[in-house]
This record gives structure tokens, C-alpha cells and sequence, in this order.
């Protein structure tokens, strides 16, 4: 019996011990439960901020051209190789060209047969010309004389035009470069039979002294780009855009800026973006035909809102921050990031200037819980 009085009495003294605590804690504010829960609370504020954005890229040289063959036959010698820089002119391949070195001869030989009859046709003309005068042959004769001639004339220019045709295949045989670049891969060897109507081209010849690289930005991105330059045109406006830089893909930067100098002229209807085009100086050969990277575009925003990254949360890929509104409240509030500039996002909708907002300490904050703007030893609240 004495022992069940001894547990009772330690029971109730517990109790009284625990509810002691709670008033205590109570007293000092410090359960969120029964009062405004402390935390550091800092106001929305704007500034001029630079925003660098980044856009995938794809290389380009100034000039890629397909080298084809604009005549039939077997490749017979190959005079350069894969990756080579080669200039304007210089020799590349060779196809069998002994069909078109016969076809030139056979030509040759009908012009001076062609040539051997006008001589005839002439003479003749010539002779029935001075015995119309004796009215030997009539006028009818003369002009027949003279239609042949004719006519002799037209088999030679025929004759002449097809030395030239072949002489053309003959030349097209030896297939030599347009430009200066770089050979590309070969997509035929030796042996291979070569003609204008095969699906691949031999090989692909790039100029690359100066590199274009293509990149896209959304219909809302483009207009704040136009906005940002003054000028009546697009040409006027691109002279004022700042250079920009390349990042490769290996996340260096490349060592020269480029300039953004041409714009498609319409959006493309499936992605709703439009493609810029920025050209770099490539004295090295350091970049290729085929390379990836980013463009680097610098952005003056004026009058950016501005909100502390570590003051954000992620729910489902979507960014929340803790407003306080009116009455003292914490309101988990959706925002839009447009960017980041150091250790802030750049906010575009969800905030604006003068809102007051949770900087940290929300991990157990809920909407609609009262809070009360902590002071911290050395900070003071903005």
C-alpha cells in the first residue's frame, strides 16, 4: 500500500514538474505553438545587375562545301588525306578519265572535219558567186551556195562546242579545292565509283579562319533583347551589342570574343525560339567545324528584383519564398527566377519591392504561422 502511495505521488510530481517547464517556455515565447515564432525577416529590394545567360551552341565554319564529282567514273588516285588543310586550287582527287579523253579526240576530229567541208562550202559559194555574173547559174543556186555555207558554219561552232564540253569533262575529272579549309572525312576510297547522282559527297571541305556559332532564344527572351538596344533597325541595334564569349565544352572559355551579326528572319513554328548568329576569329584553327559550347550574352537589368537563393525553397521543380503579410503572417509565395547574379535570384513575378520575406529558419514554417522579426547580435534587420 505504501508502495503504490510512493508511485502516485512521484507521478504527480512529474506532472506539476513538466507543466512548470512548459509555462516557463511560454513566458520566454519560445513554442511557435502559443505565440509569433521568431525568425530573421529582410525586405525585397531592387538593383542595376549584370545577368550573364548561357546558350547552347553548334559550331560552323565560314564555308563547308561538299566536294561531288560532276562526272562518272572510278576513283583512281587520292592526293590528300583526312584532315588536311589544303589551298584554293590544289589537286584532291582523280577519277579514270580516258572516256573523256576520247570524247575530247573524237571531238577534235569532227571540228576538223567540219572545218575541211566549210572550206568546200566556201569555195563553192565563191565560184557560183562570180558565174551568176555571166548568168551561168541563176540567183536560186547562189543563195543555195550560200544556205549551205551557212550551215557549214553552224556544224563547226557545233563541232567547237563540243571540244570545249569535253574538254570540260576531262577537266572535271581531276577535282581540286574551292576554297582553303580542311578535308574532311572520306565517305569513298579508291575504286569506288563516283557520279553526280551518289547520295554522299566525297568529302566535306571547311573553311574555318573564322567560326560561326548558332544559338536560339525564346520569343519573350528575343523582345527583351531588341528593347535593351537602341536603333531603328536590327543591324543598328547589333552594332551596339556587347561581344560575347564562347564557353567550350570542356567549360573553358575560348581565348577571342565574337560579335552577334546576323538574326534569322522568322521564328521556327515548332519551338517558338529564333536563331542568332555570332562570329569568332579562329587564327589558330583552334575551334572546328562540328563543335559545341556556349554563348555567353550579357544582360543590363535595371531595376532588378532581387531575392538571397538560400531564402528559397524547391517543391517539384518550383521555387517558393515566405512572404509576411500584413498581420504578421509567413505565406509560402511561388516566384519566377529569370536568372542569377552572385548569390541572388533575379525575380520576375511572386515578389515585388518592399515585401517582407523569411531569410532563413523556415524549415518547420507553414503558411499562415505568425512570425516576429528575430534580432540577431551584429545584424541589423534591413
Amino acid at each position: 500500500m505504501r508502495q503504490k502511495f510512493v508511485s502516485q505521488s512521484f507521478k504527480l510530481w512529474l506532472l506539476s514538474f513538466v507543466l512548470l517547464a512548459s509555462c516557463g517556455q511560454n513566458e520566454k515565447g519560445g513554442d511557435f505553438n502559443n505565440g509569433p515564432m521568431e525568425v530573421p525577416i529582410s525586405t525585397i529590394t531592387k538593383s542595376n545587375v549584370e545577368l550573364k545567360k548561357e546558350y547552347a551552341t553548334s559550331l560552323e565554319g565560314i564555308s563547308n562545301v561538299e566536294i561531288r564529282p560532276q562526272v562518272s567514273g572510278y576513283l583512281t588516285k587520292i592526293y590528300v588525306e583526312e584532315g588536311a588543310y589544303v589551298r584554293q586550287g590544289q589537286v584532291l582527287f582523280k577519277i579514270e578519265d580516258r572516256i573523256y579523253q576520247e570524247q575530247l579526240r573524237n571531238a577534235q576530229a569532227v571540228l576538223m572535219s567540219a572545218q575541211a567541208n566549210l572550206v568546200n562550202v566556201k569555195i563553192d559559194l565563191d565560184r557560183k558567186k562570180e558565174l551568176v555574173k555571166s548568168n551561168i547559174v541563176s540567183d536560186l543556186q547562189v543563195k543555195e551556195a550560200e544556205a549551205a555555207y551557212q550551215a557549214a558554219l553552224g556544224t563547226v561552232g557545233q563541232a567547237k562546242s563540243a571540244i570545249e564540253s569535253a574538254r570540260i569533262n576531262v577537266d572535271f575529272s581531276t577535282i581540286k579545292a574551292p576554297l582553303n579549309g580542311f578535308v574532311g572525312r572520306f565517305n569513298y576510297r579508291l575504286g569506288s565509283l563516283l557520279a553526280p547522282t551518289n547520295p554522299e559527297a566525297i568529302t566535306v571541305l571547311s573553311d574555318n579562319r573564322q567560326i560561326f556559332a548558332y544559338f536560339s532564344m525564346g520569343e519573350n527572351e528575343f523582345i527583351r533583347f531588341q528593347r535593351q538596344y537602341a536603333g531603328d533597325t536590327m543591324d543598328e541595334k547589333l552594332k551596339k551589342v556587347e561581344d560575347v564569349a564562347l564557353k567550350l565544352s570542356d567549360g573553358e572559355g575560348y581565348e577571342h570574343t565574337g560579335r552577334i551579326d546576323a538574326v534569322e528572319g522568322q521564328f521556327n513554328k515548332g519551338t517558338g525560339a529564333i536563331t542568332l548568329r555570332a562570329r569568332f576569329d579562329n587564327p589558330k584553327a583552334f575551334l572546328r567545324s562540328g563543335n559545341t559550347g556556349k554563348i555567353i550574352l550579357k544582360e543590363q537589368l535595371t531595376d532588378a528584383v532581387l531575392v538571397p537563393i538560400a531564402s528559397t525553397k524547391s517543391i517539384q521543380e518550383k521555387l517558393f519564398v515566405f512572404v509576411v503579410d500584413k498581420e504578421g503572417k509567413a505565406q509560402q509565395t511561388p516566384i519566377t527566377a529569370v536568372g542569377k547574379v552572385g548569390q541572388d535570384f533575379i525575380v520576375s513575378d511572386g515578389v515585388e519591392v518592399g515585401d517582407k520575406y523569411v531569410v532563413r529558419g523556415f524549415d518547420r514554417l507553414q503558411s499562415g504561422t505568425a512570425v516576429v522579426a528575430k534580432s540577431e547580435k551584429g545584424q541589423e534587420q534591413k
